[in-house]
């Protein structure tokens, strides 16, 4: 359309489906590099800031990852991958982003195995493509608005720090939180709500989430990140800039008897006190848009 990219996912996702895919490339046979003095590389352990409960990485774990999920997992993932306690994706987007493993491997394996679990897993591999070259035609929307809105974004500390740690009062939304705080990742699900909680109803700045993703997140790929949480915002490519995902409907529909909420949460499972009454957070973000609740 003389465009430079597509800004809506479905149309990209029809050129994607329309275009053919590229073979698998072959290991190869070696790579030489130059030889240079290095310090030694600091293991794991002596990194700090580390998550504790951080899978272990390489190609090696991928693979067997890949392997598990392809016997086990693809099958059911369109009927589960929102099961919040079920932990039903593939987990496999930390090797994605590290190049441990091929995004065109995992897509030529899944269509092989087949089935409505396979397809609804390429499209979000596809959706990691929409971003890339979203971000590929217009780099500033790594921290620029794809779409301004005018926000007049509030910047309160104590609710920002209640966020982080995962104690705003809102048993899902902690409880995503304290995983990604223990895991350096979290369902996808998990991401939407806290995303949508805190630009939404606490009515603070996407890039002060995303910033705080970059840095926990085993798998804080630039694109996806930023574009994501600029869809939660209604900043980005979204065409429903107001959807706003409530955390009680959120936990009704996708975790259901609580597991989700007892198994990061613990003692803590009840909650404490809200930070924020929802429709009042709702309410605060409408009018920094200048439309009325």
């Amino acid at each position: 359309g003389g465009r430079d990219h597509f800004a809506v996912f479905t149309p990209y996702f029809r050129r994607w489906q329309a275009t053919g895919l590229r073979a698998v490339m072959p290991a190869p046979k070696a790579v030489r590099v130059p030889a240079l003095d290095s310090d030694p590389l600091p293991k794991r352990a002596d990194v700090t800031g580390v998550s504790p409960g951080l899978t272990d990485g390489g190609e090696a774990v991928g693979r067997e990852r890949l392997a598990a999920w392809l016997r086990a997992g693809i099958e059911s993932y369109e009927d589960r991958h929102d099961d919040l306690a079920g932990d039903a994706t593939s987990r496999l987007s930390p090797f994605l982003h590290f190049g441990c493993l091929s995004a065109v491997e995992l897509v030529h394996r899944a269509g092989r195995k087949g089935g409505p679990g396979a397809e609804a897993f390429v499209r979000q591999l596809v959706w990691r493509d929409f971003h890339h070259q979203v971000l590929a035609a217009r780099p500033d929307s790594a921290w620029s608005d794809y779409r301004g809105r005018a926000d007049h974004w509030r910047d309160d500390s104590a609710d920002i720090a209640a966020w982080r740690a995962g104690r705003t009062g809102y048993p899902l939304v902690d409880a995503a939180m304290r995983q990604l705080a223990h895991e350096g990742w979290m369902h996808n699900r998990g991401r939407l709500l806290v995303a949508s909680f805190l630009t939404k109803t606490l009515y603070v700045d996407w890039r002060v989430g995303a910033r705080h993703f970059l840095d926990l997140l085993v798998d804080g790929d630039l694109a996806n990140n930023q574009l994501n949480w600029q869809w939660a915002a209604g900043t980005g490519t979204d065409t429903r800039p107001n959807r706003v995902l409530n955390p009680l409907t959120q936990a009704k529909r996708f975790d259901r008897d609580g597991a989700y909420v007892r198994r990061w949460l613990g003692a803590d499972a009840e909650g404490t006190e809200p930070v924020v009454d929802l429709g009042e957070g709702r309410d605060r973000f409408l009018r920094g848009r200048g439309q009325q609740p």
